[in-house]
């Protein structure tokens, strides 16, 4: 059991810390980088370049790669299609990350910095995932 559950904790715990260290849980500083016509705060394009530079490699280890360490096969995207549904995801997605400050991983990772603060985001958000899965019938 603890060798199944430890990989997914580790690499979670290693993406909140660089999260926490990035800026990305601090609301205002997120806020701050999408104002591009007030008091604009470029730090985490840096961040965002990390992560690309990061991905990069990645992608390159994985193309040689039979299987992953951790798994029997990967988890790849497979559909190309843009719909409605996904169109308007995204959008409402973009709209509350602005509003919020925050989006599902930093809100998650902002709960161990200000527990109160990030709790009130990641219950609404828990609870638009519920109504989402309401109104299709999903369970």
């Amino acid at each position: 059991m603890m060798r199944r559950l430890l990989p997914p904790l580790a690499s979670g715990t290693l993406f909140g810390a660089g999260l926490a260290l990035g800026g990305m849980t601090n609301p205002a500083r997120v806020r701050g980088f999408l104002d591009m016509f007030g008091n604009w705060d470029p730090t985490l394009a840096f961040v965002m370049g990390g992560a690309v530079i990061v991905m990069a490699v990645a992608w390159r280890f994985r193309e040689r790669m039979v299987h992953p360490i951790f798994a029997e096969k990967f988890s790849l995207p497979d559909r190309t299609d843009l719909t409605a549904k996904l169109i308007g995801g995204s959008a409402l997605f973009g709209i509350g990350w602005g509003i919020a400050g925050l989006c599902p991983g930093p809100g998650v990772a902002a709960l161990v910095i200000e527990p109160v603060s990030a709790a009130i985001f990641v219950v609404a958000m828990l609870a638009g995932m519920g109504v989402v899965r309401l109104l299709e019938g999903n369970s």
